[in-house]
């Protein structure tokens, strides 16, 4: 008799994935993937961001097995699965419409993976009413998918994918067609249950917070490349380049030159003609152009910093917890800052002029955005 659900947690007990110079072309001249080497770890869960087109499917329908590679190999465990059916690999998957049976039971959907490996009907049961407690759906066995909300129906499908105990899972925009607040719940469920289980799980969307809340690593997909691969913290505070920058959370820009570069900083004179001390992170030299980049809520109001500019409030937009302010500044008629709401009101007015100021070491240095 096989083990049963694992309840506690068992880090580096899940599949080790290996891209090893993975292309993919559906029709012979354009690749969607170009050249990717990625290793996921035991364990790992590491999520696909990118926008639409960047590769980012393309490359878990080639693990899953749906797809086969135009070059390269992929291996789990060390071992070549190229030639494995998908039937074959023992993944677990969860997509965006669910795909439960409709005409079977929840108990019914969750059952269907084991009769196929031909599991003995206690452990079917026993593992079916251990995997609905997990989901926190115990007592729903009886029920159709028709009779359950869209929340309810993603949780047997996690359900589903899990109960055979696979070393690794795919899900590939699992909570995209749920609300907002159902979507958030799912995340931090989701990321409990791969915490006690230790599978490696690949997760695919296109929403950063999703990607930032729930990975252990993240890889930023754009042109069929990896721009990044790095923990949540990392990419949000340390961007590599521009690309990644602007995707990944809000982010106000400034394009200038390098006008001097020394150790771990530099000063950038905007096209405006102001001068701004930043973190090089990805410039070319002195001379170069660059595009800076700078959190809205590393921005302060009322002129502290390394570098101070003068700015206009064109808008205030009341958020609860925080004030958005869209201010012009240096020509950047989009440049946002975020005030903690302390007062339950803003210090602000439109029209208003305002000093805003940065810590260079806040202020990456990147390389140029397209005019």
């Amino acid at each position: 008799m096989e083990a049963a659900l694992k309840t506690t947690p068992s880090p580096g007990t899940g599949a080790a994935v290996r891209f090893d110079a993975v292309q993919k072309s559906y029709d012979g001249e354009t690749l969607v993937v170009k050249d990717l080497n990625l290793d996921i770890e035991p364990g790992e869960f590491l999520t696909m961001l990118g926008p639409s087109g960047s590769g980012k499917t393309t490359c878990l329908m080639m693990l899953a097995g749906f797809e086969p590679p135009t070059h390269g190999e992929i291996f789990l465990d060390g071992r070549p699965i190229g030639q494995l059916p998908p039937h074959k690999r023992g993944i677990g998957m969860v997509f965006q419409n669910y795909a439960l049976f409709p005409h079977m039971t929840v108990g019914e959907n969750l059952a269907y993976p084991l009769r196929v490996r031909g599991m003995a009907r206690s452990e079917i049961r026993e593992r079916v009413e251990r995997a609905l407690a997990m989901v926190e759906l115990s007592g729903f066995s009886g029920r159709r998918p028709a009779q359950l909300s869209g929340g309810q129906q993603q949780r047997v499908a996690v359900a589903r994918a899990l109960v055979f105990e696979p070393n690794l899972v795919l899900m590939d925009e699992p909570l995209g067609a749920l609300d907002k607040q159902l979507r958030e719940q799912m995340q931090y469920e989701i990321k409990h249950i791969h915490e006690n289980l230790g599978v490696t799980v690949v997760y695919v969307t296109h929403d950063q917070t999703e990607a930032l809340t729930m990975s252990d690593r993240v890889a930023v997909f754009n042109d069929g490349i990896i721009q990044q691969l790095s923990p949540p913290a990392e990419l949000y505070e340390h961007p590599a380049n521009s690309f990644v920058a602007q995707f990944i959370g809000e982010n106000n820009k400034l394009s200038g030159r390098v006008s001097r570069l020394e150790g771990g900083t530099c000063e950038v004179t905007l096209d405006t003609g102001a001068t701004v001390r930043a973190h090089p992170v990805n410039v070319e030299g002195e001379g170069a152009r660059t595009t800076l980049s700078l959190r809205p809520e590393r921005v302060t109001l009322g002129g502290e910093g390394d570098t101070v500019l003068n700015g206009r409030v064109e808008e205030l937009i009341y958020l609860g917890e925080t004030l958005r302010a869209r201010l012009t500044v240096e020509g950047n008629d989009h440049f946002i800052v975020k005030v903690p709401n302390r007062s339950g009101r803003a210090d602000l007015a439109e029209g208003a002029s305002v000093a805003v100021g940065w810590a260079a070491s806040d202020c990456h240095a990147l390389d140029p955005v397209p005019a």
